[in-house]
């Protein structure tokens, strides 16, 4: 061989040895989908000899965000500066160890927004997880990188933290269930904690019975006959905050009701009149914030309890940090920082009354056979860098959706149901405080039937379309063969395209107006009509409406 062939042959070689490298780059990342800050294995203890049972989490893996302590890291809380100004973990969170214990395997830890402040799921410093079901939106936040995760088919279940829907909003932007248990039924020590008085860690899964089973394991829930619901409300006035057709996805719920428990369980309500109702303490708001940015908040909104309780909070964990090591923090964190002495002592006395009054409201309104059902979120994620999410009208109506549970302390399930335009919708289940083992177990009940009834409606809806386009149709089409009648030629055209544009596949449209055209001269496009009718329908051809172009009509053409 010579020279110059072996110089051809390594010149090969080596832009081979490139695509493969670039396709293995491309892969791993596609597989990672930017959800990991760091990624190592924490293995479950042996399995226990026969013959006692296996560890109930065998054979799953999962993930931690980024604010749950791992022996041996540093945990990041979404931050460069708060992890450089920190040493690692000198043990880890109960929480993590807890399903460990249960036979799961961590695979590493995830991203989160920034000291877990945001709901956007973006983060400008370790980039913003890629939202499987909708790669140009957000994937929502603070749990970004656990929902995504999952999502994506990476791990089993994940863990993250839900304070104003840190859990609940992700899930439902990425399209699987989302967790929040009741407060303070999971240990929450060896955490970084945004607002102890509203924080829980949640769980994200895509399959509802692997997320009963981490449940049962992280809450330590006994296990015991399942009870059906014997009531579930529906809260019409917050699906009437949604952005999309809210009635698509009470008619699933409902309909699912109907098959598995009768009718007699369903009933609808306004909560938040109820919880105006209920909740005396929220009118405090009015008469104790008369100044800053606070005073136009709503006095008779859970969101306001919740925003100030977690500004009160945060600010009372993490301002002295600010203060003294300077870091780069979001804009949404300094603003959150500016709370006087006499807000901070309104704030203890309202905001934990208010807490206390809506636990009660909860657990009167649902007892502990009852489920709530409203959206999670008010409709598909928003676009990645968009300012939409940012928006104060916005965070009001997200925030509006998740202060029940955050606030009461009840539990909360988001399930995806179906895509709107291509983009995960979903609905939430609540029930009362300490009632997680029945909301758990009635979700996986009825989860299969959900989805079956979501697919139903959305096969119907595309249908229904279809019918609608077709009978549009027809009716152009009627209007053309008047039009025809009448010597409008070029009336009787544009109503032959206008139900050729409906529906493309029916040979006649075509066939009428070739005859229209011909009427008019226009010799070109009638053959071309022709033409198609021809592939449409070969059993047309040879009918007086094909005559010869050059004698331009020799029989009058057949109007169907």
């Amino acid at each position: 061989m010579s020279a110059s062939s072996n110089l051809w042959v390594l010149l090969g070689l080596g832009i081979a040895g490139i695509l493969i490298a670039t396709r293995r780059l491309k892969r791993t990342v596609k597989e990672d989908l930017g959800a990991f800050v760091e990624r190592f294995e924490l293995l479950p203890p042996p399995q226990p000899a026969p013959p006692k049972a296996r560890h109930p989490l065998s054979g799953l893996t999962f993930a931690v965000a980024d604010l749950f302590d791992i022996q041996g890291y540093v945990t990041g809380f979404g931050n460069p500066d708060w992890a450089r100004t920190h040493e690692h973990a000198i043990q880890t969170s109960p929480v993590v160890t807890t399903l460990i214990d249960g036979g799961a395997t961590c695979v590493g830890k995830t991203v989160i927004d920034d000291m877990a402040f945001s709901l956007s799921g973006e983060n400008k410093y370790y980039g913003t997880p890629t939202n499987p079901k909708a790669s140009d939106r957000v994937p929502g936040g603070c749990s970004s990188g656990s929902a995504v995760a999952v999502a994506g088919g990476i791990v089993d279940f994940a863990l993250g933290m839900d304070t104003t829907g840190g859990v609940r909003i992700p899930g439902a932007f990425c399209g699987i269930l989302g967790f929040r248990p009741s407060y303070d039924s999971a240990l929450n020590n060896g955490v970084l904690q945004v607002s102890p008085s509203l924080d829980a860690p949640g769980l994200f899964a895509k399959d509802p019975s692997v997320l009963r089973r981490a449940a049962h394991v992280l809450l330590k829930l006994p296990y015991a006959d399942i009870r059906p619901p014997r009531r579930i409300i529906i809260a019409d006035d917050y699906f009437q905050l949604m952005k999309v057709s809210s009635r698509k996805i009470t008619q699933v719920v409902t309909k699912t009701v109907e098959v598995l428990f009768g009718k007699q369980v369903l009933s609808h309500a306004n909560v938040g009149e109820y919880f105006v109702s209920k909740v005396s303490s929220l009118k405090k708001l009015q008469v104790g914030i008369v100044n800053g940015d606070l005073k136009n908040l709503s006095s008779t909104s859970l969101v306001s309890v919740m925003r100030l309780l977690r500004k009160y909070e945060f600010g009372c964990n993490y301002e002295n940090w600010i203060h003294s090591a300077k870091p780069t923090i979001t804009s949404c964190i300094l603003d959150s920082l500016s709370t006087s002495d006499g807000e901070k002592s309104f704030l203890i006395d309202c905001c934990q009354t208010a807490r206390y009054e809506a636990q009660l409201a909860v657990n009167s309104l649902l007892k502990d056979d009852g489920i709530l059902v409203l959206p999670t979120v008010s409709g598909p994620p928003p676009k990645l860098n968009s300012k939409e999410i940012l928006s104060e009208d916005y965070q009001t109506c997200l925030l509006n959706l998740s202060a029940i549970s955050s606030i009461s302390g009840c539990c909360q399930i988001t399930v995806p149901l179906e895509f709107h335009e291509k983009y995960p919708v979903s609905v939430s289940f609540i029930a009362r405080h300490g009632g997680d083992r029945f909301l758990l177990d009635t979700v996986e009940a009825i989860y299969s039937n959900l989805q079956e009834q979501a697919d139903i409606l959305v096969k119907s809806s595309v249908q229904s379309i279809s019918t609608s386009k077709e009978e549009s149709a027809e009716i152009a089409k009627e209007k053309g063969n008047i039009a025809y009648k009448e010597k409008q030629w070029q009336k009787a055209v544009n109503l032959y395209t206008e139900a050729i544009k409906l529906n493309g596949q029916n040979a006649t449209y075509y066939s009428n107006r070739a005859a229209a055209y011909l009427e008019l001269g226009s010799y070109l496009q009638a053959e071309a009509d022709c033409s198609t009718v021809i592939n449409l329908d070969a059993k047309i051809f040879g009918t007086p409406l094909f005559c010869n172009q050059r004698t331009r009509r020799r029989a009058a053409p057949s109007i169907d």
